[in-house]
């Protein structure tokens, strides 16, 4: 991979300019981003998430610390404050940051919620808390933005308490070589090499809430993190993976192919093809 400059420059602009763009296209997108069960003190967290959440703290979240690294508009973050934890959520998007707080607000957890807007690669600078979480927490459409995972996981282990636990969850990156319905039966196709070290640059002025939006911010650059890099990259930065699992759902419709399931996530409509998400755990060392 060429030397990209974490700090800032071309690819970081771009990729703030696009997410800045989406945020108010995600809140008027109230079928996919419904925020009523926030209202209700509830929770948005999508049922994977939620039941490893469940699986990983069978007493709960209620007094824990949680960092939320690239938490969009916090929709996910207060969901874990509902739960009784303590979130600092963290995302380069100004608007969506404004919002995030707004929400806060509005829910009255302003004193157990807050939110931060910055480069994740600045998080130390900004947030300069070593050893202070319970849980740091990443999940959907996240580091396939972000150039280095190496040192992303390197700020991970960073924030994390002796003993405490990192959760991720994310597209396979497997699913990522693949673009569209082109194929035969419907089936995506080929498009992105699993093993490409450089930014795929992409001009797709889509976006996966809204299938009638035309972003005019549509240029993007995203890297692919395999499998292999992403285990790799967590274990150097000293933390233990506990577990690690692949799955046939995410909760959004990846490809025009997959098909809605029982529980709300989008597969495959009839073979297990490929995982389309993975999830793990990892635990910091104790002191």
């Amino acid at each position: 991979m060429a030397s990209v400059e974490l700090s800032g420059g071309e690819w970081l602009d771009a990729n703030r300019a696009n997410w800045d763009e989406r945020v108010p296209v995600h809140l008027a997108a109230t079928d996919f981003y419904d925020q009523e069960p926030l209202r209700r003190g509830g929770s948005v967290l999508d049922p994977l998430v939620t039941r490893e959440l469940a699986e990983r703290f069978p007493d709960g979240l209620a007094g824990l610390r949680i960092l939320h690294l690239q938490c969009h508009f916090g929709a996910d973050s207060l969901s874990l404050v509902h739960a009784g934890a303590t979130v600092v959520g963290l995302d380069f998007s100004r608007p969506a940051v404004t919002e995030a707080r707004r929400l806060a607000a509005e829910f009255d957890v302003a004193g157990r919620a807050r939110f931060i807007e910055g480069n994740i690669y600045d998080a130390r600078h900004l947030l300069p808390e070593p050893e202070s979480f319970d849980v740091v927490f990443t999940t959907w459409g996240t580091i396939g933005w972000l150039p280095d995972v190496a040192e992303w996981a390197r700020i991970v282990a960073w924030y994390l308490k002796p003993g405490g636990v990192f959760y991720f969850a994310d597209g396979h990156p497997s699913s990522y070589v693949f673009d569209g319905d082109a194929g035969p039966a419907g089936l995506p196709v080929f498009a992105y090499p699993y093993g490409n070290t450089e930014p795929d640059v992409v001009d797709d002025p889509s976006d996966y809430a809204d299938a009638d939006a035309a972003l005019a911010n549509s240029r993007t650059f995203e890297w692919m993190h395999p499998v292999g890099e992403i285990f790799g990259a967590i274990t150097a930065a000293g933390l233990r993976i506990e577990r690690l699992d692949e799955h046939y759902e995410v909760p959004w419709r990846i490809f025009p192919a997959t098909e809605p399931q029982a529980n709300g996530m989008w597969g495959w409509p009839a073979e297990k093809w490929l995982p389309l998400s993975l999830s793990l755990t990892a635990t910091a060392p104790e002191s």
